[in-house]
């Protein structure tokens, strides 16, 4: 890891307001629906989606990250979709109950981990479903995958996530990038805007660094656009070819934002994908040498 590293750096008490905002958050939203309900999400109903958020005997993620970062973040990343499959299945038939508990198990797992264990490991190394992310990362990342969750949880009938949640899972996007762009030994600078504001990264051979940008600042390499739309595209929810061309999202200095192509194909299924995608199309169209880079899906 280099000497910067990223939302790591804005120390444990910054990181732990906005993951566990997130996660209190989204037990309000699965509270308030039937989780019977059919999701966006194809197969899933609101059911699905919150047993693999949950924390279960046969499937402790947080642990399992915790450990890696005490043992030197040896190993491969998982793969979430067989995870997912796997604890999905297991959990079929569990009862509200149990599904609700598992949440809040996951929650209390993550406060406990914020706030004792040594802090250190924040900074070490996890490996993670993208790569080897310091942990403290890794927790914020639950933002971000709480975030795109709670909105999913609204085709069930609940209400939306808060703007604040969504501001955390922008910030947990910005500085998983940003520490794929440093893994990847890419120098460069790209924000995330909405009209509340956004984050953005710098990243080079010392690592990254993760800051706010101030609501109407668009300067350099970014993708504007409202941070449910931006979360929704990052994570393949939406296409975000229409939105762009309806000016909802916007991408400025496409060949500053593609100097992240490599972190695509060093983990193709990491979030903001898409708007790579879309980034390429933009310079080379979906029949040229860059659509045929990022695909076309």
């Amino acid at each position: 890891m280099g000497a910067h590293q990223g939302m790591a750096e804005a120390g444990r008490d910054a990181v732990a307001g906005m993951v566990l905002e997130a996660w209190d958050a989204f037990l309000a939203q699965a509270e308030s629906v039937d989780l019977g309900r059919s999701s966006r999400l194809p197969g899933w109903r609101a059911h699905e989606i919150c047993v693999h958020l949950g924390c279960w005997d046969d499937h402790a993620a947080l642990h399992d990250l915790i450990a890696s970062a005490r043992t030197g973040a040896t190993g491969t990343p998982p793969d979430p979709d067989a995870v997912n499959a796997r604890v999905v299945a297991a959990h079929r038939d569990a009862s509200r109950e149990e599904v609700l508990a598992g949440l809040r198990r996951n929650r209390e797992a993550t406060a406990r981990y914020l706030a004792d264990e040594p802090v250190e490991l924040d900074t070490a190394p996890a490996v993670s479903v993208v790569g080897r992310v310091p942990l403290l990362s890794v927790a914020l990342g639950q933002a971000y995958e709480l975030a795109v969750h709670g909105l999913d949880l609204v085709s069930c009938g609940a209400e939306p996530p808060p703007a604040a949640v969504l501001q955390s899972g922008v910030a947990a996007l910005t500085d998983v990038t940003g520490a794929l762009a440093a893994s990847s030994g890419i120098s460069g600078r790209v924000s995330l805007v909405t009209p509340d504001g956004g984050w953005g990264f710098t990243s080079d051979a010392s690592g990254w660094q993760v800051r706010r940008v101030p609501a109407g600042v668009v300067e350099g390499p970014a993708v504007e656009a409202a941070a449910d739309l931006l979360l929704d595209a990052a994570s393949g929810r939406v296409n975000p070819v229409p939105a762009a061309a309806r000016r909802k999202l916007k991408v400025h200095d496409v060949p500053g934002l593609l100097q992240l192509a490599p972190i695509v194909q060093q983990a193709p299924g990491i979030p903001g994908g898409p708007i790579l995608q879309l980034a390429a199309r933009t310079v080379g169209g979906a029949g040229g040498v860059l659509g045929q880079l990022f695909g076309r899906g």
